[in-house]
Order: C-alpha cells, then sequence, then structure tokens
C-alpha cells in the first residue's frame, strides 16, 4: 500500500478560502476510529473549534486507562483499546474519565495540547447506539464523563443514547444497514442525517439542507500535508488524497461561514481494500469507498450555509511496521515510531493530527 501511495499521481493542492468564523468557530465529528480522533484533535486545538461531534467514541487517550495492562507497553495500548475503549465487562472496567481528565490538564499544562479553558465555551454533541456491539456504549458514557469533568457545561453537551442503532452514522438513505446492523459500510438507516443534528446541535439554528447541491467535493493531494518518504511521517496510514466539498458561492469568492472536519470510521477511506498478509485483496474489493463523503449529508447541510467540510482520508497499512489493516485514525499509537512506550498520536506534534492542522490553515481556519 504505501508503494501504491508514492506512485500514485499528483492531485491539486488543497486551495485557500475567506472564512468569516470568528476564531474558534469551526467543528469537527466524526465516527469510531474517526470519534476517537475527533476527541483528539478536539483537545489538541481546542482554540479552533465551536464544538464536536463524537459518535461512537471514546475519551482523548483512552488506552491510557490502565497501563499496567500489560508487562509490555506496547501490548498494554493495544489490550487497553480492545478491552477497555471498545468492549469492557464493566463500567469499573472501562475508560477511566477522571484519570484520563488529569491527565489531558498535565498536557494542556506541558503545552502539548491546547489550554483546557477552552472546553467552556465548546458544544459537545455524543452518540452511542443502544445495540452497538464494536463500542460498548459504557465507553461514549465515559467520553461524556471526561468532557464534563474538564469543564464543558453539562446544558451545551447532547449525550444520546435511546437509539436502537448499532455501529454506524445514521443516515436517511435507503441503500444503507438496517438500524441495529453492526457492520460494513458502518452507516445504517434513520428517521434523518445524523450529520444534520451533529452540525446544528454545534453551530445553532442553520437553514434547512440543500436538495441539490450547488458546490463541488474537490480532491487535493494530502501528501504535501506529511512526508511519505520520511521515517517517521511513512507510517502515518493516511492515504494520497483528501477531500473537500467546497458551496458554489464559495468557490466564486463569497466567505465561507465556517470549516467542519468529518473524520470516517474504520474501512471507510475511499481507497480501503481487505487485506490479507499484508497484500490488497483486490478480488474482493469492498464497494465501500467514497460513500462517507458523498452520502452522509455533510455536504447537503454544508451547502445550503456556506460552510466547507473537509474529509481528510486514511488507508489500511500491514506491513511489519505499522499495523493498521482496517484503515482506521491512530488511537493507539501505530503511528508513532520513536516512542512505543509511550507514543504520540494524540498531540499537536502526532502525525496525523499535524496534517489535518495545517490541512485547515489552508482552508483559512483561525
Amino acid at each position: 500500500m504505501a508503494d501504491v501511495k508514492k506512485a500514485a499521481p499528483r492531485a491539486a493542492a488543497l486551495r485557500e478560502f475567506p472564512v468569516i468564523a470568528e476564531p474558534g468557530g469551526n467543528s469537527v465529528s466524526g465516527l469510531s476510529s474517526g470519534a476517537f480522533m475527533t476527541a483528539q484533535l478536539h483537545l489538541a486545538h481546542s482554540a479552533l473549534f465551536a464544538g464536536a461531534g463524537i459518535v461512537a467514541g471514546g475519551p482523548c487517550r483512552c488506552v491510557e486507562s490502565f497501563p499496567g495492562a500489560s508487562p509490555i507497553a506496547e501490548d498494554a495500548y493495544v489490550q487497553n483499546a480492545l478491552f477497555i475503549c471498545m468492549n469492557p465487562l464493566s463500567k469499573r472496567t472501562g475508560p477511566q474519565a477522571a484519570t484520563l481528565a488529569q491527565i489531558a490538564r498535565h498536557s494542556a499544562g506541558d503545552g502539548l495540547i491546547d489550554p483546557i479553558g477552552h472546553l467552556a465555551r465548546q458544544r459537545l454533541y455524543l452518540f452511542t447506539g443502544s445495540q452497538d456491539q464494536v463500542v460498548d456504549p459504557l465507553v461514549v458514557q465515559a467520553t461524556r464523563e471526561f468532557y464534563l469533568a474538564l469543564g464543558v457545561p453539562e446544558a451545551q453537551l447532547k449525550f444520546v443514547d435511546d437509539v436502537p442503532a448499532g455501529h454506524a452514522l445514521l443516515t436517511s438513505n435507503l441503500e444503507d444497514n438496517a438500524l441495529g446492523v453492526n457492520a460494513p459500510p458502518y452507516l445504517s438507516r434513520w428517521t434523518g442525517m445524523q450529520s444534520h443534528d451533529i452540525l446544528r446541535h454545534i453551530h445553532g439554528v442553520l437553514n434547512p439542507p440543500s436538495t441539490r447541491l450547488s458546490g463541488e467535493i474537490l480532491r487535493f493531494d494530502q501528501r504535501e500535508f506529511f512526508d511519505p518518504n520520511d521515517e517517521g511521517d511513512s507510517r502515518s496510514s493516511m492515504s494520497a488524497y483528501g477531500y473537500a466539498y467546497v458551496p458554489q458561492a464559495v468557490l466564486e469568492g463569497a466567505p465561507a461561514r465556517a470549516i467542519h472536519v468529518a473524520l470516517h470510521g474504520c474501512k471507510q477511506g475511499y481507497n480501503y481494500v481487505n487485506l490479507d498478509a499484508g497484500v490488497p485483496d483486490r478480488a474482493n474489493e469492498p464497494p465501500y469507498g467514497n460513500r462517507y463523503f458523498t452520502t452522509t449529508g455533510y455536504n447537503e447541510i454544508a451547502d445550503s450555509n456556506g460552510f466547507i467540510v473537509l474529509y481528510p482520508q486514511v488507508e489500511g497499512i500491514d506491513d511489519g511496521r505499522t499495523q493498521n489493516p482496517e484503515g482506521c485514525w491512530d488511537w493507539w499509537g501505530y503511528s508513532d515510531p520513536d516512542h512505543p512506550g509511550r507514543p504520540d498520536y494524540w498531540s499537536k506534534n502526532a502525525i496525523q493530527i499535524r496534517a489535518i492542522r495545517a490541512m485547515l490553515e489552508r482552508l483559512g481556519a483561525r
């Protein structure tokens, strides 16, 4: 996969656009691994954001809940990911919100993430399906406790746990899975578009979504934001290309209202393919591809409200150096070869967070 990425033809560079949002007026959301990354990006750069939407994801640095889970540090992170941050046996053996909140405060004090005080003005949308068998509802409950412990007012935090959904972002698309399904492409039918609920909670009253898009989905080359030839950045697992939806008025020079970052989950990147012993299984390539950045409803509500939507992309790699076969965002440390005992996947300096921050700067975020 890495060789294919290096050889991929160059796409156009990400463009800059005028944005009128007040500083800190942007937002971010994600599903599953994208939800875990949402929490990490949100804390690392909380000065940039007005709020976040976390669908089936745990608190930032969840895998550090029980660092003594294994005598080998790398194994402890993986075991925490699987058995603490996805399927804990009970609340007591799930993510430790108070401990993780204290870790976040120390990180902010060290300047590795933005000051915690920014969280007092944030608006949070948290969702867990009551039938989710991939990331247990207990984990998302811990995310709620984590943000409350860090000073997000309860009145600004919307927590939804009464929908009998499986592990999925919810849409009104007839083509998507039934509501309680826990299977790819991790998009399920509901009464509406969950993306719209997320943006309305964060940004307030919005215009109804467009029934016909005016703008364009722009493909851009992500490789200028990381270096696939660099020993460190080569473990980023980021794809050659990313995408952004830009309304027509913004393409023609009108200022965008704000930027929203939408982070896909595992197996949802544009070039996801099953890996068999580290080799792409093209004969059984799943048809998930572009659904996250074309059918999840973000573009329609962005179009009618002047938002730009940024869709960064990660891909599956399983090459003996980087174990990420399902194309997940890094929330357990696979991207940091320099600190295997205490990897940096969560700070401003982390490869993936650094790349997304640079994309936001290019687009005009403040």
